[in-house]
């Protein structure tokens, strides 16, 4: 009872909630706060108790019996080293190619001696329902390590982990009232309320700003020295436009500017990606930052970088245009946007210095310069764009 008291049981609820619902199991917040409450009426420290309080409370269909007694054996029990957790994506795919018919089981806690007329155990050479990959500590390694070392495993997990973040963006103030408890008198309410006391005025009506969430703009460098960052960097602008409920507008560059917002709406990451790798002609090409943003600013700027937009520019700075050219252009950006948000893949390394020509040019006019290499620097960001609000804050905050 005092690890549940300490909070180490309820954390590792939540985790096999986690691991349910990626099953497939119909498991949700409201469930998991029942759950916490109806431990509170038994003993934890007997294990049929709470195997059958969280069978009652988290499984709503007899076909997922065999499925959350698997994964139930394989969570709660006392690993050798470090916690265990699920592979979720292959169980998953498993479960939605095959699932057969199923008939209910009787009622007995788990390592319990089969009784007559059941089903006797699995054999010890037929394959187990849930396989153990990943634990606990492996997935803290691979939240702090760099895109460019990441394996195919990784990134597939990788662009899990993704998916599951949380984007908010600040909103702005427009210049229209509503209905609120504001200081603007709304004196046609106030009329109209008043007329049945002849006149007088007895109720009183207020306006209050209207806010709009800011419009997002995602410039992302494809060019030969970014090849490495390129793939999973599109899976983060992909998941970003997905978890964002405003607009959000897409373009990617090497030597010219393509706009990809199009391309990555859907369902289906993968079809989304392939159909910007068909839409874009110069993929791992050469680097003209500075042709690319002059393309933005003259063609797109009016179009998308109205009502106080946000923009996220994604490059390592390598560039072999004109500098002069790149100057001017993101002078032009900044003056353009309410915040001009430059990141790169290798401001996360500690021996980085941005030397470069490219960076040493656009550094005077970015508002925030933040590393984008891993894991944790995408959820740094999350909670940078959260913190973005109605206000005008000092331009340019370089940031190593």
């Amino acid at each position: 009872m005092s690890s549940y008291e300490h909070g180490h049981l309820l954390h590792n609820l939540i985790l096999f909630g986690r691991v349910l619902r990626g099953l497939g199991l119909d498991v949700n917040p409201g469930r998991m706060l029942d759950l916490v409450q109806a431990l509170d009426t038994i003993q934890i420290g007997r294990k049929e108790d709470f195997y059958y309080t969280l069978r009652s409370l988290l499984v709503h269909r007899h076909e997922d019996f065999p499925l959350f007694d698997e994964a139930f054996e394989l969570f709660w029990r006392k690993p050798a080293e470090g916690w265990t957790t699920l592979n979720l994506n292959t169980l998953a795919a498993r479960r939605r190619s095959t699932r057969p018919r199923f008939t209910p089981p009787p009622l007995r806690p788990p390592n319990a001696a089969p009784t007559e007329g059941t089903d006797p155990p699995p054999a010890a050479d037929q394959p187990p329902l849930v396989q153990v990959t990943l634990t606990y500590s492996a997935r803290e390694v691979l939240r702090h390590k760099d895109f460019g070392e990441l394996s195919g495993e990784e990134l597939e997990a990788i662009q899990q982990l993704m998916r599951d973040l949380v984007w908010e963006l600040g909103q702005r103030r427009t210049r229209r009232q509503q209905p609120g408890r504001g200081r603007l008198l709304d004196l046609r309410r106030i009329l109209r309320r008043n007329l049945r006391h002849g006149g007088e005025v007895f109720e009183w009506a207020t306006l209050e700003p209207k806010f709009k969430p800011r419009p997002l703009v995602i410039i992302a460098d494809i060019s030969g020295s970014m090849e490495r960052y390129t793939r999973l960097l599109l899976h983060f602008v992909y998941a970003l436009a997905e978890g964002l409920d405003q607009h959000v507008e897409a373009f990617v560059f090497s030597t010219r500017l393509t706009r990809i917002t199009r391309q990555l709406r859907g369902r289906d990451p993968d079809r989304a990606l392939r159909a910007v790798a068909h839409t874009v002609p110069d993929w791992s090409g050469g680097t003209r930052i500075g042709e690319a943003l002059k393309t933005f600013n003259f063609d797109w700027g009016r179009r998308v970088l109205g009502r106080g937009a946000v923009v996220l520019l994604i490059s390592d700075g390598w560039d072999r245009g004109d500098i002069e050219l790149l100057r001017a252009e993101m002078a032009r950006l900044q003056r353009s946007c309410y915040r001009l948000i430059w990141l790169n893949p290798l401001l996360g390394s500690p021996q980085y210095e941005p030397l470069t020509r490219g960076m040493q040019a656009a550094l005077p006019y970015i508002d925030d310069f933040l590393p984008v290499h891993n894991l944790a620097s995408l959820e740094d960001l999350a909670d940078h764009l959260a913190r973005l609000d109605e206000r005008r804050y000092a331009r340019r905050t370089f940031r190593h």
